[in-house]
């Protein structure tokens, strides 16, 4: 049985309750503005002259509510093994895979709401990351655990196909979610540009699976778009405050 077939998912639905949550973070976001400069949790923006203070961390807020939206969706996406409605096994597996990558953005989440009240140091910015992914590979390797790479076309003549990487496969995503993290946020200080690259890059992957629902692969790019629809929605609404002139941060 694949996986598409045991794991419901309406882009129709999916996309509802995504556009609820990002009118509710455009909404949200105002309102928190002047509890975040109570808490001294703000800064001036530096390429203007007025000194006004303007609330970080406000990404906090889109994502605390990407999180509800993926909640919510969790009943429906599983909705005929809850009902009873079917005889197939409850897809284990998929469900875990589903519960580690929300437990691994919530720890990232964490981390950046941290970075903005602790202002941690480099060292730690570079460890933890590393440690919100664990969860994921650790899933991954349970669930999966395949460790190849394909080699690009033009050097297949000399590395052949495809390399096995073994264990140093989960040492490259390990770092590649310090990478990520980190290449995003190095580039705050223009107003949009952070949340701007993100919305522009998760916009490009999620037409790659849109395109690609009517191959042999459509299950995995269902499960990529029950994280992509939400995530755009909601940082679509915080571009909205965001732009320039910049109403408020997103923060780390």
């Amino acid at each position: 049985i694949h996986f598409y077939k045991r794991m419901f998912f309406s882009l129709p639905l999916t996309s509802f309750i995504s556009v609820c949550g990002g009118l509710l973070t455009y909404h949200v976001i105002p309102k928190f503005r002047e509890m975040f400069i109570k808490a001294n949790l703000y800064g001036v923006d530096l390429n203007k002259s007025s000194g006004i203070k303007v609330p970080e961390a406000t990404g906090v807020i889109t994502g605390c509510i990407f999180l509800m939206v993926s909640f919510i969706m969790i009943p429906f996406t599983y909705s005929d093994y809850l009902l009873e409605q079917t005889t197939t096994p409850f897809p284990h597996s998929e469900f875990v895979q589903l519960i580690a990558a929300l437990l691994s953005i919530s720890c990232m989440l964490l981390l950046g709401f941290a970075d903005d009240v602790l202002d941690l140091r480099w060292r730690h910015k570079l460890l933890l990351p590393s440690m919100a992914s664990l969860p994921l590979l650790m899933v991954y390797y349970i669930t999966t655990n395949r460790t190849e790479i394909v080699v690009p076309t033009i050097l297949r003549w000399l590395l052949g196909h495809s390399i096995q990487l073994g264990v140093l496969y989960y040492v490259y995503m390990g770092l590649l979610a310090v990478f990520c993290t980190n290449a995003i946020n190095i580039l705050a200080g223009i107003n949009g540009l952070e949340v701007g690259q993100s919305l522009i890059i998760a916009a490009s992957i999620a037409v790659f699976n849109l395109m690609s629902l009517s191959g042999g692969l459509a299950h995995h790019h269902r499960f990529s778009l029950y994280f992509l629809v939400p995530y755009l929605t909601t940082t679509l609404a915080l571009l909205v405050h965001n732009w320039y002139p910049s109403k408020v941060f997103p923060g780390d």
